[in-house]
């Protein structure tokens, strides 16, 4: 559990306003109390601010809270979904490429407060805004009681949409457990990545390269911030240009209609 002091510094007009603003927007503003402002004040500043607060610890806890409210989203929407098809599903719903998106809608990015170094570094815009985003996270869970029913209110919606696109094109979010399982069935062994980095800037979308082969049958390219995500973008070209081919092709493990 997440220690804060009982006496906080008071917020000045301006920023109460502006982060009000932001409960506003994501539908929350009836749990305005001290507590909470400062520390959803505390979950978007970065520690290149340089304050004794910063949003680290809960961006810890909003890791935590994360998970375990997409794991109760789709164990109450998608009761029937197989173990497999929930794992994959959740790594979407919690992934830092769905957290820098959702943090892009709420423009996070005009609530936070950073240091001059933070400032000038463009290429880690999306980092930030998924620790900024996961940080608020925990700062609506603890500000709450330690509720999930805000965190649920509030990303629900969020996550019904990207459910309904993982569940329409499996092959773009779950494209390594895809193209290693048909070229399994095919007899071609398992698909062979070769990832390079191409850049040393932290966050730069092409940063990694990833090249799969697949026997001499198969190959693709994909491009990521990270080597996962690298091969994950090359694994989902590669199974598009087996649907291209192979229109019967689809995720493993389907969900129910």
């Amino acid at each position: 559990m997440l220690h804060h002091p009982n006496s906080l510094k008071a917020l000045d007009s301006t920023r109460t306003n502006k982060l009000l603003e932001l409960l506003r927007t994501i539908g929350l503003q009836e749990l305005k109390t001290s507590k909470l402002m400062s520390l959803v004040d505390e979950a978007l500043t970065h520690v290149s601010a340089g304050r004794s607060k910063n949003f680290e610890r809960l961006e810890f806890l909003g890791d935590a809270v994360l998970r375990l409210a997409a794991t109760e989203f789709i164990d109450h929407h998608y009761p029937d979904l197989p173990v497999g098809s929930c794992s994959n599903l959740r790594a979407q719903l919690v992934s830092d490429r769905w957290l820098a998106q959702l943090g892009e809608q709420l423009q996070l990015e005009s609530f936070l407060v950073l240091g001059p170094k933070a400032q000038g570094d463009t290429a880690a815009r999306a980092t930030l805004r998924a620790d900024a985003t996961e940080a608020l996270i925990g700062a609506i869970y603890s500000g709450s009681g330690n509720n999930f029913e805000p965190i649920h209110q509030w990303l629900t919606p969020h996550w019904q949409q990207t459910t309904a696109e993982v569940l329409a094109a499996p092959h773009l979010f779950n494209g390594k457990t895809i193209l290693q399982e048909w070229s399994q069935a095919e007899g071609l062994g398992l698909p062979d990545y070769t990832t390079r980095e191409q850049s040393s800037r932290h966050g730069d979308p092409e940063r990694f390269h990833s090249h799969v082969q697949v026997g001499t049958r198969l190959n693709a390219d994909g491009l990521g911030r990270s080597r996962k995500e690298a091969e994950q973008n090359a694994a989902a070209e590669a199974v598009q240009s087996l649907q291209d081919l192979e229109p019967a092709i689809d995720s493993p493990n389907d969900a129910p209609h």
